[in-house]
């Protein structure tokens, strides 16, 4: 089956650290781990960002993000892939661009000054500690290879499969629907999000599944968990 693009949006509960270097003086920029790293050595030290937020002083648009990147990949000579975001650390909301794609953390400061020259303002250094809790909404265009109906892999990661569920889940009913599930199959290591896809006729509600060398066998039983507990 042909590859398709789907307008969606992604949500995440992750481990975050602040960014203290390489970084536009006084401004507020976090550091999302790669999700697969918990399964080798989160601890070690990256050589490569996996996802950076640039926080903004206001929120923004997803089109405003979208026309900046495309201008910024022109004129700098880059590849990276910027998405409108949301993350709440405690009480606190805030709003920003998510990165993927720099090649090195020295290159972070050359990306802000050029979202700055298309009108982005950052928001103003915030002091979090390593490894804050943080739940991250991103809205981002999915590259998606149908393997058959209601499953779909990620033709540039094939680690990464994404499942269609018949119900939303607020954050507290996937958390403890996840929790009860993970701890009755036999698939291990993996990471869950949740979010949907923007479709002509509505919203379709996803999961999506990350483990290294998943196979489609592991992505039918975790679907056929969550398909029988949401029937």
């Amino acid at each position: 089956m042909k590859n398709q693009e789907l307008l969606g949006k992604i949500t995440i509960e992750e481990k975050v650290s602040p960014l203290e270097r390489n970084k536009l003086n006084n401004t507020f920029v976090i550091h999302i781990p790669d999700p697969l790293a918990s399964y080798y050595s989160r601890f070690t030290e990256v050589n490569k960002p996996n996802s950076i937020l640039l926080i903004t002083k206001t929120p923004t648009s997803f089109e405003k993000v979208l026309r900046a990147t495309k201008n910024i990949n022109q004129i700098e000579n880059l590849n990276i892939d910027g998405a409108k975001c949301e993350i709440t650390i405690g009480s606190r909301k805030h709003s920003g661009i998510r990165i993927k794609g720099i090649d090195r953390y020295t290159h972070i400061e050359q990306i802000q000054k050029a979202y700055q020259n298309q009108g982005f303002i950052f928001k103003k250094n915030e002091r979090i500690a390593n490894e804050t809790d943080s739940l991250i909404r991103i809205n981002k265009f999915f590259k998606l290879h149908k393997i058959e109906e209601g499953i779909f892999q990620s033709p540039n990661n094939k680690d990464r499969f994404y499942i269609e569920i018949p119900k939303n889940l607020d954050w507290k009913e996937f958390r403890d629907l996840t929790f009860e599930i993970k701890n009755n199959v036999r698939v291990t290591n993996y990471d869950i999000a949740k979010g949907i896809f923007y479709k002509n006729d509505g919203i379709i509600d996803m999961l999506r599944l990350i483990k290294p060398a998943i196979t489609l066998e592991m992505v039918k039983e975790i679907q056929q968990k969550y398909l029988e507990k949401l029937a």
